[in-house]
């Protein structure tokens, strides 16, 4: 897969830095860029203007690499969700994206700036189930997949995404955790105490492949049968058996109500069963 980054969480409507400090020439020669001096990303990509770029630079690259091309973003405006989805039609639906990963207002990285991480982009509770309901308003659901990401790190978590009807769910903070993470907030300062984001020889021995390796793999099958626990419990053969009637959302009263209720599928008001 292939995924152009819109925007993210962390950083919405923000570009990346990747400190001086950090361009070893290893990495210079990796990503080609000058070694020692800070990677400044931009904060859009400049080729892509409109959505009609949009799409013409997804199948481009579907053309090159021959492989699924999707889009990553942080949703906060979601006007432009119907355009797209009116220009994939107006072009034939073989030029949609494959895949839409769908990211939280609330995540990411501890070099973000708080005031975007707090205030800036919705929440994927309120993000992931309006999507789906746009792409299927505009006949699009089968033909894109969706994903969640946006610190979905536990199993009810995993869980709720999957019955917000995201086809499967990606992590980056719980990998970070199981790797020994502890959210020190020094991501970008080349000082992180436990070795994981930092090439400071002294600090990088916290990270032990052999040890860590193990962590991870644990927290990945653990999480994998702790959500096929969920799934079980509810009548499904697999997770992604789960819908919006599997789950209910407590209200600030303390009360429940099924998200199948609070967030109707198009063509599904009435909240029954699919």
């Amino acid at each position: 897969m292939f995924e152009i980054k819109l925007s993210q969480g962390a950083k919405p409507g923000k570009g990346g830095i990747l400190p001086a400090d950090k361009v070893s020439a290893e990495i210079a020669a990796i990503r080609g860029i000058p070694e020692g001096e800070a990677s400044i990303s931009p904060n859009r990509h400049p080729e892509i203007n409109s959505v009609d770029y949009l799409l013409t630079m997804i199948k481009q690259i579907r053309d090159v690499i021959g492989k699924p091309v999707g889009i990553k973003f942080v949703v906060g405006a979601y006007g432009w969700l119907d355009v797209l989805c009116t220009k994939i039609h107006e072009r034939g639906k073989e030029s949609a994206p494959d895949f839409i990963t769908v990211d939280s207002g609330d995540g990411g990285t501890g070099a973000a700036p708080m005031p975007l991480m707090d205030n800036v982009g919705l929440v994927l509770r309120e993000s992931l189930p309006m999507v789906d309901d746009i792409l299927t308003r505009h006949d699009l659901r089968k033909r894109i997949r969706l994903i969640s990401s946006g610190k979905l790190i536990t199993p009810s978590g995993v869980g709720w995404a999957l019955c917000a009807s995201a086809d499967f769910v990606v992590s980056a903070r719980g990998f970070m955790f199981s790797l020994g993470c502890i959210q020190a907030l020094k991501c970008n300062r080349d000082t992180c105490p436990t070795g994981i984001t930092t090439h400071n020889p002294r600090l990088q021995r916290g990270l032990k492949p052999e040890n860590k390796s193990e962590r991870v793999a644990s927290y990945w099958r653990n999480i994998t049968h702790e959500v096929e626990i969920i799934a079980h419990s509810c009548g499904v053969d697999e997770p992604r058996g789960l819908n919006r009637n599997h789950v209910r959302i407590v209200q600030a009263n303390g009360l429940s109500v099924p998200m199948a209720d609070l967030h109707p599928r198009p063509g599904n008001e009435a909240g029954e069963i699919t």
